[in-house]
């Protein structure tokens, strides 16, 4: 049976929450600590933060805060929203005195391109813009032709991208989308501004990206687990996380078409639409990166992307094939174990 294939980096991931403890040497001091937890609509996703305090207005303060971090990424990062420096960036092909969160972000995105061999790229927006188009409400509701695809690759290659100090330049008719890492940012920021907070140990979770600080429960590890795709509520594993985050990209979720067998994942390589895989699972030290990497496994396929994340420190993945077989790098159990 065909699998209906999904959206850009959108990932499932159901996770255990149980209780947060600081690590602190007096268990009177622990057992004063509450859970606090909200969860929100933001970045087109669910968002939830949960974390462990003394102090109700401390604690609501705090989630705050990391909220509005999150907002402020999401607008950073928006290709849509006419007031943001990306989209003047696309407009005009250079922006000026770019933000620092912006330059680093792009420069991050470069080295992501390179370690996954291009599978990576950012300025894939010209033909992602290309098949969102062909299955637009007033589309042909068909995939586009190759020479569509070709002419509109010429315009995409992050290589083409120069930055210079805080001012970035781009040839004609290329166009940036930071869809591969704005979540993954976006959950960075949040646990950033926890952390700045005096939070020890909580989460952030948007849409399956999240990031995992201190522990659950006294010692105990946080318990995520990944969704089985093809039966809710069923689990493929449980994976043990303690300052870490995780990322899934798959093809269980949405679509462009319900009779149209082609993945909103499109390999900028080739600008074909890629199912290689079902899902790739990315255990790393940062949310933008198990983002990021997760995604250049997907379009790898499982031969290439176990290659990459052999090269990478810290860095591990689970792939479930297109024949269901389970497939893990050569440290994932770990996680899976402790």
């Amino acid at each position: 049976m065909k699998y209906k294939i999904v959206v850009i980096f959108l990932a499932v991931l159901i996770f255990s929450t149980g209780y947060l403890v600081y690590n602190h040497n007096s268990d009177e001091v622990e057992s004063e600590l509450k859970t606090f937890k909200e969860t929100r609509s933001l970045m087109d996703t669910t968002v939830t933060i949960q974390i462990r305090d003394d102090n109700k207005n401390h604690a609501e303060e705090s989630i705050d805060r990391a909220f509005d971090k999150m907002l402020q990424s999401e607008k950073l990062m928006s290709a849509y929203d006419e007031n943001t420096q990306l989209y003047k960036l696309n407009e005009r092909g250079f922006f000026k005195n770019t933000s620092p969160e912006l330059v680093y972000i792009i420069e991050k995105s470069q080295h992501y391109h390179d370690i996954s061999n291009g599978a990576f790229d950012i300025t894939a927006k010209p033909i992602i813009d290309l098949w969102e188009s062909k299955f637009a409400p007033d589309g042909p509701q068909k995939p586009p032709t190759d020479k569509e695809i070709n002419d509109t690759l010429d315009h995409v290659n992050i290589s083409n991208v120069t930055i210079d100090a805080t001012d970035i330049y781009m040839e004609k008719d290329m166009g940036i989308t930071l869809g591969g890492v704005a979540k993954g940012f976006a959950v960075d920021k949040a646990i950033e501004s926890l952390k700045e907070d005096s939070i020890e140990h909580g989460f952030v979770n948007a849409g399956g990206d999240g990031k995992y600080i201190g522990y659950r429960e006294g010692h105990e590890k946080w318990r995520i687990g990944l969704q089985n795709p093809d039966k809710g509520g069923e689990y493929i594993t449980k994976m043990n996380l303690h300052n870490m985050s995780v990322a899934t990209s798959g093809n269980y979720e949405r679509y462009y078409n319900d009779s149209i067998d082609a993945s909103h994942i499109v390999d900028p390589r080739t600008g074909k639409s890629t199912s290689k895989i079902i899902s790739s699972t990315v255990i790393a030290k940062t949310a933008m990166d198990a983002d990021a990497y997760s995604t250049s496994v997907f379009v790898l396929g499982e031969e290439k992307g176990l290659e990459m994340i052999e090269q990478l420190d810290n860095v591990e993945c689970l792939i479930i094939t297109s024949n269901r077989s389970i497939v893990r790098s050569s440290g994932f159990d770990k996680y899976e174990n402790e």
